[in-house]
C-alpha cells in the first residue's frame, strides 16, 4: 500500500519517526523502499551528486521532471517528494503552480521549496489548489551566495525567532510538511513541538519527526570533507540494502542521528 500524507501525518501522531532518503532513479527507488525508506526525495543535490557541479543552482525543471519520472517508475510503496528548482518557483504563485503541477505529472505526491515567510503567499496559493507543498528553512542551498557559504542558520537570538516565525507562518499557510537544515537541535526541538505538521530534519538534530540524507553521503560515495551531520552507513555493512536498512533501524530508535552529528 502507498504511503501517504496521511499515512505520515499518522505516524507522528503515534510518536513514530519516519525515514527520507534522496533519491534519483528506478533501481534506486525499488531498493530503498524495499529497505524501509518512508519517503523518496527528489532532491536537486542531483546537481552535485549526479551532475558535479559546486551547487544546486544549475538544475533544472526538466532534469527534475526526469528524475521524478524514473524514481516513480520504481517505486510502489513511498511516498514521493520532488525538489522545485532555483528559477522555477520564485517570480509568482502562478508560475510555481504551472512548474508543480508539471512536477506532480511526473509522479511526485509533493513539492518542496526552500525559503521563509516569503513564500507563505506561494505556498498558500499552491495548497489551495491541490498541490501539498514541504518547506524548507535553514540553511536553504538555493541561496548559498546570498547565506555565504554553508554556515549554520538559527544560531543568533534574532535569527532564532525568524526561523521559529517563518515555521509558523508557512505551517497557517498549508504547508504539510517543514524541512529544517542545519539549524542548532535545540532550536529544532522548539520548533516541532511548536507545530502540528511533520519536521524533517538534516543536521537538525535527533527531536525532529523524520530524518534525511543524500543517498550518495550515506552510502560514503561523495567525494571531499563530509558535512558535520553526515554519517557513513556502508562502514561495516554488507551491501547496500543493509546500509539502508541499518539507517532506517538508527532514526526510528533515536539512535540517529547522534549527538556529534548536530549542533
Amino acid at each position: 500500500m502507498r504511503i501517504t500524507q496521511t499515512t505520515l501525518q499518522k505516524m507522528v501522531e503515534n510518536n513514530e519517526k519516519f525515514t527520507v532518503m534522496t533519491c534519483y532513479d528506478a533501481i534506486f527507488a525499488t531498493l530503498l523502499e524495499n529497505a524501509g525508506i518512508d519517503v523518496l526525495l527528489v532532491g536537486d543535490s542531483l546537481g552535485n551528486v549526479l551532475h558535479g557541479e559546486n551547487t544546486t543552482l544549475a538544475v533544472t525543471l526538466d532534469d527534475m521532471i526526469y528524475h521524478t519520472r524514473c524514481v516513480a517508475r520504481g517505486s510502489s510503496k513511498a511516498f514521493i517528494m520532488t525538489d522545485m528548482p532555483f528559477g522555477s518557483y520564485q517570480i509568482s504563485p502562478e508560475q510555481a503552480f504551472e512548474n508543480a503541477s508539471r512536477i506532480l505529472a511526473a509522479g511526485a505526491h509533493m513539492v518542496k521549496i526552500e525559503g521563509g515567510q516569503i513564500m507563505a503567499d506561494t505556498i498558500q496559493f499552491l495548497t489551495r489548489r491541490g498541490i501539498p507543498v514541504c518547506a524548507h528553512i535553514g540553511l536553504t542551498p538555493q541561496s548559498i551566495h546570498q547565506l555565504g557559504g554553508y554556515k549554520l542558520q538559527g544560531n543568533s537570538e534574532k535569527s532564532a525567532k525568524q526561523l521559529l516565525d517563518d515555521a509558523k507562518t508557512l505551517e497557517k499557510s498549508g504547508a504539510s510538511l517543514l524541512l529544517m537544515e542545519v539549524v542548532p537541535a535545540k532550536l529544532a526541538k522548539k520548533i516541532t513541538h511548536t507545530l502540528s505538521i511533520p519536521t524533517i530534519g538534516i543536521g537538525a538534530g535527533v527531536n525532529c519527526s523524520a530524518q534525511v540524507l543524500v543517498l550518495h553521503d550515506m552510502l560514503g560515495l561523495y567525494p571531499g570533507k563530509k558535512p558535520r551531520f553526515v554519517k557513513d552507513f556502508m562502514a561495516g555493512a554488507k551491501s547496500i540494502q543493509e546500509a539502508v536498512a541499518n539507517y532506517v533501524t538508527a532514526v526510528k530508535t533515536s539512535q540517529f542521528p547522534g549527538e556529534e552529528h548536530a549542533f
